[in-house]
């Protein structure tokens, strides 16, 4: 089969990455999701605080920037990289991650524009992971205590923030249908069920005859 990644879209608590652990489990493959961070950070030289700190967000204050900018190491130091606002840099530096790990080796990678990165690439299936609004407000409340209406608030500027990074750095609209090749309702399917959808689709592509996978 070789290598294929499969990547995750997802709303804010519609168990985007518990899919992806699961999904892990049944198919032997790996989970990328802060882990990818980490490798980023590692590569690049960035300090790996900044990752997390500026996670999936289109921008950035100059001040922070130039301030970050310290950070600045050995593993991208030709001049347009160090010239680059540091949410630029951010990006450029898991771009380049997410590339590696698709030739690498087979895994799942959840959220940062994975399908966009991998967008010339054949072996990729692309999924969005969604749930209802009110499933996702019950969860959240019960989780941190929280009551529905600021459960509510907490996902609608958590989606907010994805949606701005992916349409920010992508050339697709986050969440739109045509922007991926599946999505999933997992408020419908469950962790289990979902993982068991995609894996389904994962063996149909295999044996679509145009594309490789």
């Amino acid at each position: 089969m070789g290598n294929y990644v499969i990547t995750i879209g997802r709303e804010f608590e519609s168990l985007g990455r518990d899919v992806g652990l699961k999904l892990s489990e049944q198919l032997g493959i790996k989970c990328y999701d802060k882990e990818l961070l980490s490798r980023a950070a590692k590569e690049s030289g960035l300090c790996e605080e900044i990752f997390h700190s500026q996670d999936e967000k289109p921008t950035s204050s100059f001040l922070y920037s130039l301030v970050m900018d310290t950070y600045s190491a050995t593993g991208y130091t030709a001049a347009p990289f160090l010239d680059m606002p540091l949410n630029h840099k951010i990006f450029l530096a898991q771009f380049d991650t997410i590339k590696k790990l698709a030739e690498e080796e087979s895994c799942i990678i959840v959220g940062r524009c994975a399908d966009y990165a991998l967008e010339e690439y054949e072996n990729v299936v692309r999924l969005f992971i969604y749930a209802d609004l009110d499933v996702r407000i019950r969860r959240i409340a019960r989780i941190y205590d929280l009551t529905d209406a600021k459960a509510k608030d907490l996902i609608l500027k958590t989606d907010k923030k994805r949606s701005s990074y992916y349409n920010y750095y992508s050339n697709k609209k986050w969440g739109a249908a045509d922007s991926y090749d599946f999505c999933l309702n997992s408020s419908k399917l469950g962790i289990q069920g979902t993982a068991d959808a995609i894996k389904m689709l994962v063996e149909l592509k295999e044996k679509d005859g145009d594309k490789k996978l």
